[in-house]
Order: C-alpha cells, then sequence, then structure tokens
C-alpha cells in the first residue's frame, strides 16, 4: 500500500541528505506527480544547502587554516559606524565555537534587520566568547573617527573572558595588541569570524540608535541610524546638532 502525500511530505521534511537520497531511491517508481514535484523540491532544497556550505567552508579557510597551526581561540573583529554624522561607533569580537556552524553568517550589509536579529542571537548561543566595545562621539571628535575606531575594537578585544589567541580583523591593525592578528580587507564578507562580528556590532548600534530616536525624535534616528541623508541633513539644518551628533563631521552643514 502506497504511503499518502501528506505521510511522505512528512518524512522528506525530517530528512538528512543521505535519508533523502535513500527515499528518492524508493520513491523512483511513484508515478504521482504531487510526489514528483516534492521530490524535485527537496533536490533543489539540499543543492541549495550544499551551495550554502561550500561557500561558508570557503569563509571559514582563515579559521580552518588557523586551527591547522594549533591556533585554538580565534576571534574575529569588526567596527560599524564609522560613516554617520551621529552616534558611537561600536565594535565587536567574537570567538566562534568551529564545532558549530551558522551558515547565515556573511557581511551584516547583505543582510535585513530582521535576518540580523536572528542571527546575532545564534551568534551569541552557541559562541565560545563575545564581546562590544564603543568609542563616544566625543572620542571621535577628540582623537579622529580612525583613532577612535581602533580603540572601540581594542575594548571590545579586551572584554572578552577568554582571551584570544589570533586575532582576524576587518581591515585595520591594532599596533598596541599585543596578540598575532591578521588585517583582512573586506573581512566582513571574507572571514566567517569577522562576519559575525560585524553582525553583532550592527545590530547593538542600531539598537542604541533606535533608543537615542525616542530621546530625539526630530532627526528620525531609527531610520537613518545617524548616517547623512538628505533627511537628517534636512533636519539638522532646521533644528540644529543634539548631543549625539560629531561635530568634526556636521560642521558643514551648521
Amino acid at each position: 500500500m502506497k504511503m499518502s502525500v501528506d505521510e511522505i511530505k512528512k518524512i522528506l521534511s525530517e530528512c538528512t541528505y543521505e535519508q533523502f537520497m535513500k527515499q528518492k531511491e524508493i520513491l523512483k517508481d511513484d508515478d504521482r506527480k504531487s510526489i514528483k514535484n516534492l521530490i524535485l523540491k527537496y533536490e533543489n532544497k539540499f543543492e541549495m544547502l550544499k551551495e550554502k556550505n561550500e561557500e561558508y567552508n570557503y569563509r571559514k579557510r582563515y579559521e580552518t587554516e588557523l586551527y591547522e597551526k594549533n591556533f585554538k581561540y580565534i576571534a574575529g573583529v569588526d567596527e560599524v559606524g564609522r560613516g554617520p554624522l551621529a552616534g558611537p561607533v561600536y565594535a565587536a569580537a567574537v570567538i566562534l565555537n568551529p564545532k558549530i556552524d551558522i551558515i547565515e553568517i556573511k557581511d551584516s550589509k547583505k543582510l535585513s534587520h530582521s535576518q540580523r536579529t536572528k542571527i546575532s542571537e545564534r551568534i551569541k548561543n552557541n559562541c565560545i566568547d563575545f564581546s562590544i566595545g564603543y568609542a563616544t562621539v566625543e572620542e571621535i571628535d577628540n582623537i579622529n573617527i580612525l583613532n577612535a575606531t581602533k580603540l572601540a575594537m581594542k575594548r571590545a578585544i579586551e572584554g572578552l573572558k577568554i582571551k584570544p589567541d589570533y586575532l582576524l580583523i576587518d581591515a585595520l591593525k591594532l599596533d598596541d595588541v599585543l596578540i598575532p592578528q591578521m588585517p583582512i580587507i573586506k573581512g566582513d564578507d571574507l572571514s566567517v569570524s569577522i562576519g559575525a562580528a560585524s553582525i553583532i556590532a550592527k545590530v547593538e548600534r542600531d539598537s542604541y540608535m533606535d533608543k537615542m530616536s525616542k530621546i530625539y525624535p526630530q532627526y528620525n534616528f531609527d531610520k537613518n541610524k545617524g548616517y547623512g541623508t538628505k533627511d537628517h541633513i534636512d533636519s539638522i539644518k532646521k533644528f540644529g546638532i543634539c548631543e549625539i551628533h560629531r561635530k568634526g563631521f556636521v560642521k558643514n552643514f551648521i
């Protein structure tokens, strides 16, 4: 007696790739169109999953090489918020668990707000350690954005409970941090550890700017996150600046 479509659907929904291939062989002589469509659907699903895993392993190649050299705690470090006209610059440091793959990790800019929020929680719940650091608007104005970015990164690294034995950093080298490190251009898209840091830092900074929007609603920080959109610049011209604006960044508008 043939299984019903619903029964087969339930079995396939719970299959690993190996189990699916066995079920596919069992069902190869089933002529029902609905079953053929189900098989095609799961073939596509596993093909997409295979591609995602290959892409993830490619982005994990820096970490894999370092694990093979006996580095145990590899921290990815990235910043968010170098370009805005308002708000702190945030950084995160993340030591991923090499035994747990989170294949959704990628450059935070390539993810939606909803995706970033969910993936950030998965990273936090499954990583070995993570930490967040930031540099204030006053520090940005006093020491410039590049040095403030490095300061935020250093604070994120120092906030880790487990000391990393290697750092993968997006683009920058931290000369005053005495840990072996590798700066990687576009690292948030090329390294899973840096990508994880970019996601956490982005979620944390966005949350801060959402809170600031309630205090300073005239600037719509919840929408522009402090970046120099036309509406934001128009608001500065109309209302002047507030306490979280970077004076060195907005001097051309006031």
